[in-house]
């Protein structure tokens, strides 16, 4: 069983491809100090340490195939014991399926509520903010949905900013629907929880942002910012 601080922040972040969760889950634990863990970014670095679920994870990459359920568990097992993650951490991208769920409720126990925070955009707005999306052609930074009028180039290095190669408009319809089939049933299982906040994506970042700390305060009983407070007080050296 994970051991984490009482007073720790554990929050999912969910939603389909270009609901912004990404960068909702990175502000907010900027903003809480605590770490955003994102399936992506754990799995790259499984791989480049060379873990026993690392090796696991990369041959499966190398052969077409989708990180399986017992990987990816494990994976996040191993990251969330880790000291930066006592205080608390938002999830981006995990879990995916009703089993990754299960799992994460066996391995949090019954210590805080789970805040569970779904993002909710119409599939139409979706599309075309993905479609709008780029990546650095030199470095491979994502960027953010950009002014397809302006002519922007990469804040990490300068490159040009190019489209992704899967932000096809059938691409993206096909990601949605799997989304819908693989990931949508997370909500159902999550919605009875009295920690379970859906929130309104189609606006901007910052009236998104106001409202999901709204949710998660309301969820705390109007405790939000005094636990952010003190998560960064003893996150400091």
């Amino acid at each position: 069983m994970l051991e984490i601080n009482v007073m720790a922040l554990k929050v999912i972040v969910l939603g389909p491809p270009g609901a912004g969760k990404g960068t909702q889950a990175e502000r907010l634990a900027r903003e809480c100090g605590i770490p955003k863990i994102s399936t992506g970014e754990i799995i790259r670095e499984a791989v480049q340490v060379g873990s026993e679920l690392g090796r696991a994870a990369k041959a499966t990459l190398e052969a077409g195939r989708l990180v399986g359920d017992d990987i990816m568990i494990g994976i996040v097992r191993e990251r969330l014991a880790r000291e930066n993650a006592r205080r608390g951490f938002v999830l981006d991208g995990f879990p995916r399926t009703l089993r990754q769920a299960r799992a994460l409720d066996g391995l949090l126990g019954d210590q805080d509520p789970l805040v569970v925070l779904v993002i909710e955009v119409p599939e139409d707005e979706l599309v075309r903010r993905l479609q709008r999306r780029r990546i650095c052609g030199a470095c491979g930074q994502n960027a953010e949905a950009i002014d397809l009028s302006s002519n922007v180039t990469c804040r990490r290095c300068g490159g040009a900013l190019v489209p992704r190669s899967d932000d096809s408009v059938e691409v993206l319809r096909a990601r949605l629907r799997v989304y819908e089939q693989d990931t949508r049933p997370l909500v159902a299982y999550y919605r009875e929880r009295a920690s379970f906040r859906a929130i309104d994506g189609n606006r901007a970042p910052e009236k998104v942002h106001a409202d999901l700390r709204a949710a998660i305060d309301s969820v705390l009983g109007g405790q939000l910012d005094e636990t952010c407070r003190g998560m960064r007080a003893e996150s400091r050296p």
